[in-house]
């Protein structure tokens, strides 16, 4: 069974980003960048359907620039056995990605195919559902839970709980954050993670146009929280909220 796990490179979860004085974006300059760390699931989650015997052969994917490569590498460290790079200095928007996914896909033929749920960059929550759209297979999304045996058994996060559903393979699975905890990549690993096959391409080798078909307009900072106010009693409070016209 191969698995196809897609990685996307984003700011590091720990960094502040910081907006460009002209509003135009994120300042990306001098920032720490790390696997997305839904992305970092999915890829833990292949590595244990390998450990359990269930996959044969873990394929990881990133579409991005050049130094994306260094996200691959990780996935690569991580147990990931070869990877595919599809490079492009362009944004590319979700749609894009989910085509060039569906691209590798149809070449490398995988029984599943994992990514995160979403990436912490634009949260856009999107490309899962396009690529099992067009493909035309059944999704499992949101996983806390992957069993696998003649279909996957999946578990996943719904507003009301938890829900299970059974996806005949091949299939296309989403990350959620408790469906496990990702390894640190060992310092051999690191090492061996060198000589792994990594391919470079380009979205014109699937024929996919990665042009922007959303613009842009501004980006601003959150609006600051303010102070909260320290009442001495329930009446203070209640006096409070009548002078800001929450309570009568």
């Amino acid at each position: 069974m191969k698995v196809l796990v897609a990685v996307k490179r984003v700011i590091d979860f720990n960094v502040k980003p910081r907006v460009k004085m002209d509003g135009s974006g994120v300042d990306l300059a001098n920032v720490k960048m790390s696997m997305n760390p839904f992305d970092e699931i999915a890829v833990e989650e292949a590595i244990r359907l390998k450990e359990k015997g269930v996959a044969t052969e873990i394929v990881a994917v990133s579409i991005g620039p050049a130094k994306a490569q260094e996200t691959l590498r990780t996935a690569l460290a991580m147990g990931a056995d070869r990877a595919i790079l599809v490079q492009t200095d362009e944004e590319v928007e979700p749609l894009a990605v989910a085509k060039i996914l569906a691209k590798i896909a149809e070449e490398e033929q995988p029984q599943m195919v994992i990514l995160g749920k979403q990436a912490i960059d634009d949260d856009n929550n999107a490309t899962g559902q396009m690529l099992a759209a067009l493909l035309g297979w059944p999704q499992g999304t949101f996983a806390s839970k992957i069993e696998i045996a003649d279909v996957a058994t999946v578990t996943r996060e719904v507003d009301g709980g938890l829900e299970t559903v059974k996806l005949n393979l091949p299939a296309v699975v989403t990350t959620d954050l408790r469906l496990n905890e990702p390894r640190y990549a060992s310092l051999p690993n690191i090492m061996k993670a060198k000589s792994k096959p990594l391919v470079a391409k380009s979205p014109g080798d699937y024929g996919v146009e990665v042009a922007r078909r959303l613009e842009t307009l501004k980006v601003v900072e959150p609006v600051k929280r303010q102070a909260g106010i320290t009442v001495g009693s329930v009446d203070d409070l209640v006096g409070k909220l009548k002078g800001l016209g929450i309570a009568k």
